[in-house]
């Protein structure tokens, strides 16, 4: 079954971090909104493939910690499979 997550909850999570994950909540931000875009909806495993992506096409280190931040952050938030 796939998961779904909502923005909001998401969103909530990272805003409890309060100033902790700057970039990574703008680079979340940035990737949600472009899944909205392009699919009308978000999901666990379109933000992680699209998390996976980027890590595959980066070469900047700072960057690539910013990503795997995120990935842990969303893999993290992400309930297990049933069954």
């Amino acid at each position: 079954m796939q998961q779904n997550i909502t923005e909001s909850d998401l969103q909530s999570y990272l805003e409890s971090t309060g100033d902790q994950f700057t970039s990574e909540k703008e680079v979340i931000g940035i990737i949600v909104k472009s899944l909205i875009a392009e699919k009308g909806r978000v999901t666990n495993k379109a933000i992680i493939l699209r998390l996976i992506e980027e890590l595959e096409s980066t070469t900047d280190i700072e960057q690539l910690d910013v990503l795997r931040n995120c990935l842990e952050i969303v893999v993290g938030q992400t309930a297990d499979d049933e069954g």
